[in-house]
């Protein structure tokens, strides 16, 4: 590696945040020029400063890392994105790379292990972490699709999906409306139609749902 590469850590954490801050900034080839703690807080700071590279939570307040991904990837192509994350499943993996991440880390991955994938993406190499299992990871590369039952959850917009996070975090519709830029009224539509489509009719049956999908942090 060459040269001094421009970094923002994203996520929620602090001490993580620190953490990682603490690593990376031990190394030469590494700045830290921005932090944030949400989705919304990694897209300005992808925009205001146009990092080589981006760490990114995937399980974060507001905005979370998926949604996060797909517009930096649109606003700055050139920005490398490596996720951090604890999530090992199917879903999470495939829509998190097709949303356009370089890379993919778990959490419990060694400090050896995180740098050779920051180097790895930042060369312009995809990186997945070694415990993610061969048979998921070769499925989407080869471009296979496994065939599922469809389900409720599968029906679910972009937008709704997004929303369900916020209700989850447990932001009223008002807020819900002006964190999203949409109407009051758009959003109890929204709120209609998950209802209706999950068959769940109150918050808490909203948020516990949103919980099992790790839509939300359950700490």
């Amino acid at each position: 590696m060459k040269g001094k590469y421009h970094v923002v850590i994203a996520e929620d954490y602090t001490i993580l945040r620190e953490g990682l801050k603490a690593l990376l900034s031990s190394s030469p080839d590494f700045e830290i020029v921005g932090e944030a703690a949400d989705g919304h807080e990694a897209i300005q700071c992808v925009e205001r400063l146009k990092p080589e590279l981006v760490l990114m939570d995937l399980s974060m307040p507001r905005m979370n890392g998926m949604d996060a991904i797909r517009e930096i990837k649109k606003r700055s192509t050139s920005t490398k994105i490596l996720v951090l994350t604890v999530h090992k499943t199917e879903e999470y993996i495939l829509e998190t790379l097709k949303a356009g991440a370089d890379g993919y880390v778990l959490k419990d991955s060694t400090q050896a292990e995180l740098m050779m994938a920051i180097k790895s993406v930042l060369s312009g190499k995809h990186f997945i972490s070694p415990g993610i299992s061969e048979k998921v990871i070769g499925g989407y590369l080869d471009g296979r699709k496994i065939l599922k039952t469809r389900t409720s959850w599968d029906t679910l917009t972009h937008r709704e999906r997004e929303i369900l996070k916020l209700i989850a975090e447990g932001y009223k519709n008002k807020k819900i409306a002006d964190l999203l830029c949409i109407s009051v009224k758009t959003v109890e539509k929204h709120r209609a139609n998950l209802m209706q489509k999950l068959d769940l009719h109150s918050t808490s049956a909203l948020t516990t749902l949103a919980l099992e999908k790790g839509l939300v942090s359950k700490e």
